[in-house]
């Protein structure tokens, strides 16, 4: 079956397509001209507005994914604008989240990554949706190499590591990605959706 991912990132097709090895899942990226607005107020709308707009082009399935990072002691900020927090890099908003943090004690460092998913079939129906939470707290440095985004910033629960310190396939089993996108495919197993 072919399946667009609402993405123009390869990394995140190629993190999805090892997790649906085995399946007889091709994934395929949007086109590049289509770039649909995240007008939504929630994760879950702007993955449902990314996965229509997908499946509409493409006359394909599409499966589009929201997430974001959401800290307690900022009142669920960054949320839907993690990925436009601050102007600049990655490493701009990691240290802006740090210094917004710096006075906030250990018991109040709560976050979680979150990821909302949609499937809509061809026609822009919305079959399925899920969101996942990956719980844990903001450190008050930066560790580890791997990963990207909030990772370095990011403490596992009940672990001295950061997402930032795990290899990839330990990523993928925990994180709120990898938790909605095996949701996701355990609905399109069992629905048998096809094209």
């Amino acid at each position: 079956m072919k399946l667009v991912l609402a993405t123009h990132n390869p990394g995140k097709i190629r993190e999805f397509s090892q997790m649906a090895s085995g399946l007889d899942i091709e994934l395929l990226p949007m086109p590049d001209d289509l770039d649909p607005e995240e007008t939504g107020s929630t994760f879950l709308e702007n993955a449902i507005i990314k996965a229509c707009a997908a499946a509409q082009a493409t006359n394909l399935p599409a499966v589009a994914d929201d997430s974001g990072l959401e800290i307690e002691a900022l009142d669920g900020r960054p949320g839907i604008r993690s990925a436009r927090y601050v102007a600049g890099s990655d490493a701009d908003r990691r240290l802006k989240i740090l210094e917004e943090m710096s006075s906030v004690p250990e018991e109040k460092r709560q976050a979680a990554f979150v990821c909302a998913m949609a499937l809509c079939s061809a026609d822009g129906k919305v079959l399925n949706t899920t969101e996942q939470r990956w719980h844990g707290s903001i450190g008050y440095e930066e560790r580890g190499q791997n990963g990207f985004g909030y990772d370095p910033i990011f403490n596992l629960a009940d672990r001295d590591e950061t997402s930032a310190m795990i290899t990839n396939e330990e990523k993928n089993t925990l994180s709120h990605r990898g938790q909605a996108w095996r949701k996701m495919l355990e609905f399109i197993r069992s629905a048998e959706i096809s094209v």
